[in-house]
């Protein structure tokens, strides 16, 4: 791991373990909460369809090759 991300951890451990303020506290828990949900369930359906349809393609070899893609899609790119 590099240094400089272990000493900023290290830190933040030391920061915490003297932290008093319960708002603050409470703030920590819900930003880990959010950065720890399933992406799954932020997506809408048409997402999870897309997605879905996606993987049962790929299962039955229904696949294109990326040059394919890069041809239709050449012009935004």
């Amino acid at each position: 791991m590099e240094a400089q991300i272990l000493h900023k951890k290290l830190e933040l451990i030391q920061w915490l373990s003297t932290l008093e303020d319960k708002a603050i506290i409470e703030k920590l828990i819900n930003f880990r909460k959010e950065e720890t949900k399933d992406w799954w369930n932020t997506i809408s359906e048409e997402e999870k369809a897309s997605v879905e349809k996606g993987i049962i393609d790929s299962e039955n070899h229904n696949l294109k090759p990326h040059s394919d893609a890069r041809k239709l899609y050449e012009k935004w790119l």
